[in-house]
């Protein structure tokens, strides 16, 4: 029996609660691509933009930063690579996997404008990109 609204409260917070974790586990999961396309994953992004660049920064822990590809055609970044496991853990029992493995690929329509001078880094596990504004074009 239901005795009032605090635990009415209490019930719809541990509902939000769960269907919170329930989106974590479906933005983490891999996607079915075309027979072509081997199985890829979608790493969450933020873009920023300043009066002289866009800036955008990609939740990458663990990639590594050598076998990042990024290409810009028609008003699309495209940042493509890979994830994997390091050897060590090769023969290991997994008891949790949260973090995606494998390659991935995630597309970002940009806002309008010539972008050029393509610039990125790693910190702190996310790889932070600078695409400098080209003017009068």
């Amino acid at each position: 029996m239901n005795s009032g609204p605090r635990d009415w409260m209490w019930s719809e917070a541990l509902d939000m609660l769960a269907r919170a974790e329930q989106l974590q586990r479906q933005l983490f999961q891999p996607r079915s691509r075309a027979a072509a396309e081997p199985v890829c994953w979608e790493p969450p992004a933020d873009m920023f933009e300043t009066a002289q660049e866009l800036l955008v920064i990609v939740a990458l822990p663990g990639a590594d930063p050598a076998g990042i590809s990024l290409t810009i055609q028609d008003g699309v970044l495209e940042i493509f690579a890979q994830r994997i496991l390091p050897k060590e853990f090769g023969t290991a029992v997994i008891h949790r996997l949260e973090l995606p493995q494998g390659c991935f690929k995630r597309q970002l329509r940009l806002p309008a404008g010539t972008y050029g001078d393509i610039r990125s880094s790693m910190s702190n596990g996310c790889l932070a990109i600078s695409l400098y504004k080209i003017a009068g074009r």
